[in-house]
């Protein structure tokens, strides 16, 4: 990087946290799994980092920063950024495109996917995560009382919608979602469709990925047949175009985890699907307006009815992301929380009335305030199951408050009953 570089920081995951020295400071994360690194940049470089668009110069980026910040940054202290962030992967160009490149041979070659977060976001060894989820998630959440009755709604379950926050934050979430699942699950479920938020930019609609999941409790096997019926009914877009995006995501990983601890020994396979849908959440159009999206979820339709009692859909999905982590500019008080909580059950209200359309237009209206960033799992969800798929409720709602600065996570368990 010389002064007439112009860095372009590449599509990653940026949030603001509290920090003891500098406040708060900016973080970037890879939600692609190219590196394990981390980027922790205090407010002056958070206004040099935000200008790396691939159109100023370094030197261009110091004048503006400057000016912003209310004090002389010197153009060599941009470059050296640019240089550090070059290295650790964090900016688009060859350093990374080879690092990528040689990631996606290697997942590309893998038959499994590897348990990523693992020993991370929950325990990575099969007794403590087994204690973890027995006594914080289902304990804790009484998920005995999920097991009787499917909650008051009769039939057995057909489809799940749960939280993909990290178990340490959503573990009584997870706890009501699969006590109710183990309750009233069919006997004869072998298959599950699972959609999950893709937290790194997608190129396509979906994306399949045929892998087995590993799991410190064994691994999910991959349902080759359902996913190659399904990849066939993708017409207009590659369906493992964005395989790669699987090998870092929480959303689905999670869930795999919960399903192995909720169905022991039992056997089963997933069909594992991430939900993009961007273009479509960008400009709020209905995602059946797009032939593509339409011809793919008419797939997943004609998997479920093809397999009667078979196939069991899951959403790994959370809600509205609010907050000074996330854009805002304070926490949020009692009245917004409570407005906040009124507008997620109303997006519900939809989903469990099986409205597909009613849930994505509710949600799209305020999209950039609430951030719901399972949209597309959850509308995905609903458009597999049809209006005549059952009755939905809700088995839990909360609202996951961050200690440090107020930011808040909320996240439902949803069952759908038939």
């Amino acid at each position: 990087m010389d002064l007439h570089s112009r860095p372009l920081l590449r599509a990653v995951e940026s949030i603001v946290v509290p920090d003891r020295e500098h406040g708060r400071v900016l973080v970037l994360r890879d939600t692609q799994g190219v590196t394990d690194a981390h980027a922790v940049l205090p407010p002056a470089l958070a206004s040099i980092v935000v200008r790396f668009n691939g159109r100023l110069t370094c030197e261009e980026i110091a004048i503006e920063a400057s000016e912003e910040v209310g004090s002389s940054i010197p153009a060599n202290v941009v470059v050296r950024l640019a240089d550090e962030l070059e290295r650790g992967l964090f900016l688009d160009g060859p350093l990374f495109r080879e690092a990528r490149a040689q990631v996606e041979r290697d997942f590309a070659e893998a038959r499994t996917r590897p348990a990523t977060h693992a020993g991370g976001a929950y325990h990575g060894e099969r007794p403590a995560l087994e204690r973890y989820i027995d006594e914080a998630c289902l304990a804790k959440a009484n998920g005995n009382g999920a097991s009787h009755g499917a909650n008051g709604v009769a039939g057995s379950m057909r489809a799940l919608v749960a939280p993909h926050i990290d178990p340490w934050r959503g573990a009584v979430g997870y706890g009501r979602a699969y006590a109710a699942l183990a309750g009233a699950i069919p006997s004869t479920v072998d298959t599950f469709v699972l959609f999950g938020t893709s937290h790194a930019p997608m190129r396509e609609p979906f994306a399949l990925c045929r892998k087995a999941f590993d799991t410190p409790l064994g691994a999910a096997l991959a349902d080759e047949e359902g996913i190659d019926a399904l990849a066939a009914r993708a017409s207009g877009f590659d369906p493992f175009a964005d395989q790669f995006n699987h090998k870092r995501e929480h959303s689905l990983e999670f869930q795999v985890v919960f399903l192995k601890h909720m169905l022991k020994q039992r056997p089963f396979r997933i069909i594992p699907v991430l939900a993009g849908l961007g273009p479509q959440q960008a400009s709020g159009r209905d995602p059946d307006g797009d032939a593509r999206v339409a011809a793919f979820m008419d797939g997943v339709r004609a998997l479920v009815e093809s397999r009667p009692g078979r196939v069991f859909v899951v959403a790994g999905a959370d809600l509205a992301h609010v907050g000074p982590r996330f854009g805002d500019p304070s926490a949020y008080g009692n009245e917004q929380r409570g407005a906040l909580e009124r507008a997620d059950r109303a997006s519900l209200a939809h989903a469990t009335s099986l409205d597909a359309q009613g849930f994505w237009q509710h949600v799209v209206a305020d999209l950039e305030a609430r951030r719901v960033c399972g949209l597309a799992p959850i509308w995905s969800l609903l458009r597999a199951l049809g209006s005549g798929g059952g009755a939905g409720k809700v088995l839990h709602y909360e609202q996951t408050v961050d200690a440090e600065d107020g930011s808040i996570v909320s996240h439902a368990a949803v069952g759908f009953y038939g």
